[in-house]
């Protein structure tokens, strides 16, 4: 019970590192979303560890794609209010 308890911590520590690699906001938010979600499905289809990690890490990189796709469409709608035009810093 105790190894699983810092494996689960250790894969929290890494989803959370990752998400504050990624660029825009909507693109933060998909990496986490998709990680904790694919986590769940993980855990609810395989049961152990294993598929637990492994679905973390695909629901990370799903959620990083819808993410980046969406700052990509807000970037391109309105291209004169700069990069963020509502939910972000302007660079």
């Amino acid at each position: 019970m105790n190894t699983r308890l810092w494996i689960t911590a250790g894969a929290a520590t890494a989803v959370m590192a990752l998400a504050g690699c990624a660029a825009g906001p909507n693109e933060q938010w998909g990496t986490a979303g998709g990680a904790v979600g694919g986590a769940v499905l993980g855990n609810a289809i395989g049961g152990n560890t294993a598929s637990t990690v492994g679905g973390a890490a695909i629901g990370g990189v799903i959620g990083n794609q819808v993410g980046r796709r969406a700052d990509e469409r807000n970037y391109y709608r309105d291209r004169s209010s700069g990069y963020y035009p509502y939910n972000g810093p302007t660079y």
